[in-house]
């Protein structure tokens, strides 16, 4: 396996080596975990959302409000809320129309 070039730190004395790309940043901002077990929000939401359908909306204004640019992993788990609460609503409003008209 090819451990990549050591750099010189001055307090673990070359021990180490970056992980990082050197050519890009950002993308180190992608090595940390998704929060909530990994999922991410939006799957997690979607998930508890059919034991609360509230959690939804939160995370459709979430999607609306373009969390995603933080972490674009979370972009497809925040857009299956958005249509999971848009259905919700669909089928509320349906239902409500044929118990009351």
């Amino acid at each position: 396996m090819d451990k990549g070039p050591s750099y010189d730190c001055k307090d673990c004395g070359g021990k180490y080596i970056l992980i990082n790309d050197e050519e890009d940043p950002r993308l180190a901002m992608f090595d940390k975990p998704l929060p909530c077990c990994g999922c991410g929000i939006g799957w997690c939401s979607l998930l508890l959302g059919f034991v609360c359908p509230l959690i939804w909306y939160c995370a459709a204004i979430l999607y609306l409000g373009s969390y995603y640019h933080r972490d674009p992993r979370e972009r497809s788990g925040l857009a299956a809320n958005a249509i999971a609460a848009l259905v919700c609503t669909i089928v509320t409003l349906i239902t409500l129309a044929a118990i009351f008209l």
